[in-house]
């Protein structure tokens, strides 16, 4: 049987809006006067990198997509220069509607994290059986998200290919196999680098599998990933014990085999 590309369905997309805003901050955008080409431009990338990786992307990214190229057509074109002073609309700047929803995500991320922080605050001092946190106590560092991933592996996408040892090539690799290797590899080490996954491959599809692999973790919540800031080194830290972390990859497992009987069932 012919092997198909690896679909992934992950929900750790959450969605346009947080890659729009993602972009903003990475790039040091005033979000009250949007770079629209730029950010038309790095987004595609992104787009284009989710869809290389086969991901299961979700349809309002490329409604997005389409936003934004529409917005910076309209702000490309010559503005009317024979119009009444004081008749413009309010909202004839093409960016005030993406602006606004924005704003409005922003706060409501905003809010969303305050509320955890309050809750991991609460489970801190209940796991002191009710003692005060010490005031010197070190931050942990933020946890990165799965766009700093993709920033992250494009990089080492990048580095591979200007090295004579890397072979552009895909290779059949499973994606299964992988999530139990790197398992293996985080329990036997505290935490490890995003980048020393692939520090001794020189395939694509390799590459492609591990990251992918991660990102299934992720998912699956058995690994969290951290980075003390922007730029900073990210690292990968397991968030369960070895017996839920068998639990949850046999279930894995079952769910995966049930997929494929089902998928070979419609094939044949």
């Amino acid at each position: 049987m012919k092997s198909s590309p690896y679909l992934l369905k992950l929900d750790i997309f959450e969605g346009p809006l947080d890659l729009l805003l993602y972009l903003i901050k990475e790039q040091k955008m005033d979000i009250y006067d949007i770079p629209v080409a730029e950010i038309t431009k790095q987004y595609l990338q992104y787009i284009d990198l989710i869809q290389d990786l086969n991901l299961d992307l979700a349809g309002e990214y490329l409604i997005m997509a389409a936003e934004l190229t529409r917005i910076k057509s309209k702000t490309l074109l010559p503005r009317n220069e024979t119009e009444d002073e004081g008749l413009e609309d309010e909202g004839e700047d093409p960016r005030e509607e993406l602006t606004r929803k924005l704003l409005e995500y922003q706060r409501y991320k905003e809010v969303a994290f305050e509320l955890r922080r309050m809750e991991t605050e609460r489970q801190h001092i209940y796991s002191r059986s009710g003692g005060i946190p010490d005031s010197d106590e070190e931050a942990l560092p933020d946890d990165a998200n799965v766009f700093d991933l993709l920033k992250a592996f494009q990089k080492v996408i990048s580095e591979k290919k200007t090295s004579e040892s890397y072979e552009l090539k895909v290779t059949d690799v499973s994606v299964g196999d992988k999530l139990d290797q790197l398992l293996e590899i985080l329990n036997v080490s505290e935490s490890v680098t995003f980048f020393s996954l692939f520090t001794v491959l020189n395939s694509k599809g390799e590459m492609v599998a591990t990251f992918l692999g991660l990102l299934e973790l992720i998912r699956l919540k058995l690994v969290r990933i951290q980075q003390a800031g922007q730029f900073e080194t990210i690292r990968i830290y397991l968030a369960v014990e070895k017996e839920e972390q068998e639990a949850i990859m046999r279930e894995y497992k079952e769910a995966q085999s049930l997929e494929n009987e089902k998928t070979d069932g419609e094939n044949e």
